[in-house]
């Protein structure tokens, strides 16, 4: 039987590391806590975590910081979780690496939705897209590795997915709900911002031109078309 999946938990409100252990444990997850961005740090030097669920406001190391940090080392997954009002910095920390959010307070189905879906690796090797060769682009959805004119660009791993996502549909309009449904849930299909802020890092790595997106093309109001180029 394999391993269940690891899940770092970090956030420096005891009651809320309480409630996250026995309800992830209690789905099977195996668990570990920190209670700042410095411990998380440490404790990974010597266990990987396969999604790191983190609060954002944490003395010295916060959130953002902490998605930085593991973002330049490493894919893993991070869903942060943020208060309502703190819009700016749920924008910062998607900036920063984190592939989703949850506003507090949460519910827990939304949560454990989420994880579930963040710890979702799609297609797997046996899929029969697993690879797309397109124009410019050659992604390999079972290694999640892509190049754009024969040179590997690295993404996060919801970056990846929505590139991979696009792709698979070129010159179509994919609009905005469809796009939030398919790569974070039905949950998220409201969350525009999330499009805005991926859409955008998307551009700065794959575009000539990140003002003149070539490959990733906006419909105003409605959604995003890809352009895979000749």
């Amino acid at each position: 039987m394999p391993d269940p999946p690891h899940i770092l938990v970090v956030d420096d409100e005891p009651q809320i590391t309480r409630v996250l252990r026995t309800s992830l444990s209690a789905q099977g997850y195996d668990i570990r806590v920190a209670n700042s961005g410095e411990m998380a740090l440490e404790i990974m030097k010597d266990w990987t975590p396969n999604l790191i669920i983190t609060d954002l406001s944490m003395p010295s190391v916060d959130g953002v910081q902490l998605c930085r940090r593991v973002r330049a080392a490493s894919q893993i997954p991070i869903i942060v979780l943020s208060v309502r009002e703190k819009e700016q910095q749920k924008v910062e920390a998607l900036d920063a690496g984190a592939d989703d959010y949850v506003t507090k307070p949460f519910g827990m189905n939304e949560l454990l939705a989420r994880v579930r879906a963040n710890l979702r690796r799609v297609p797997t090797e046996n899929e029969p897209d697993a690879i797309i060769n397109i124009g410019d682009f050659h992604i390999d959805t079972a290694a999640h590795k892509v190049t754009v004119k024969g040179k590997e660009v690295r993404l996060t791993p919801k970056e990846f997915d929505l590139l991979a996502y696009l792709a698979r549909r070129p010159g179509k309009v994919v609009n905005h709900r469809t796009l939030l449904g398919a790569i974070w849930g039905g949950q998220s299909t409201e969350q525009v911002e999330y499009l805005r802020v991926f859409v955008g890092q998307l551009r700065k790595k794959l575009e000539p031109e990140a003002a003149s997106p070539r490959y990733i093309v906006t419909e105003p109001w409605v959604g995003y078309r890809f352009e895979p180029g000749e």
